[in-house]
C-alpha cells in the first residue's frame, strides 16, 4: 500500500504545528519549509480543519495551530481522514469486484487482516509520539526557539503505549 501525498503533507503539517506549541504557524512558512505551493497546502488545510485537527486564527498574528493536543491525534485517524480508500486489491472494492474466486479465496481475508494490523499500529501512535524529538525537528524545520510554558508542554507529550 502507498499513502498519498495529501496524507504525507497532512502528517507533516501536524508535526510542524506540534513542534510549535503555543504559537500560530503560518502557511507561508510551512509551504516554504516543505517546498510545496501555498495553494496545495490550502487544499490540505481544508481537510485538516474540517476534521478538527487544525484551527485557523485570523488577524495580524494569525495562522494555524493544533485544534487539540498532539497526544490526542492518532496517526491512524489522520490516515483514515486523508485517504480516499483502502482497496488493496479488487476484492475490497464492491463496485469493481471482478474476480470469480472472491467468495472462496482466502486472499482477501489475509489482506483484510493485514490492513487491520496496519491500522492497529498507526492507531497506537500519536502526533506527539512522532514529534517527540522536538529540538531536532524545530532545528530541521527552522522554527525559532522559544520558551514554552510547562503546562502547555505537557499537553504535547507523547502518549504511553502498552
Amino acid at each position: 500500500m502507498r499513502l498519498t501525498q495529501q496524507t504525507s503533507y497532512s502528517i507533516r503539517v501536524l508535526i510542524y504545528c506540534a513542534t510549535n506549541p503555543g504559537r500560530n504557524s503560518r502557511i507561508r512558512d510551512i509551504a516554504a519549509t516543505y517546498a510545496i505551493s501555498e495553494l496545495h497546502l490550502f487544499k490540505i488545510m481544508h481537510v485538516l480543519v474540517e476534521q478538527g485537527y487544525i484551527e485557523t486564527v485570523r488577524g495580524r498574528n494569525g495562522g494555524i495551530r493544533l485544534a487539540r493536543p498532539a497526544s490526542d491525534i492518532t496517526i491512524g485517524e489522520v490516515v483514515r481522514a486523508t485517504e480516499s480508500n483502502f482497496h488493496l486489491v479488487d476484492c475490497f472494492d464492491d463496485a469493481h469486484r471482478d474476480c470469480p474466486l472472491v467468495s472462496a479465496c482466502g486472499f482477501n481475508r489475509v489482506l483484510d487482516e493485514a490492513l487491520k494490523a496496519f491500522f492497529a499500529v498507526l492507531d497506537s501512535y500519536s502526533i506527539a509520539d512522532i514529534a517527540a524529538n522536538r529540538g531536532a525537528l524545530r532545528s530541521l524545520l527552522d522554527i525559532e526557539s522559544q520558551t514554552i510554558h510547562p503546562l502547555l508542554e505537557a499537553s504535547f507529550a507523547p502518549t504511553s503505549r502498552q
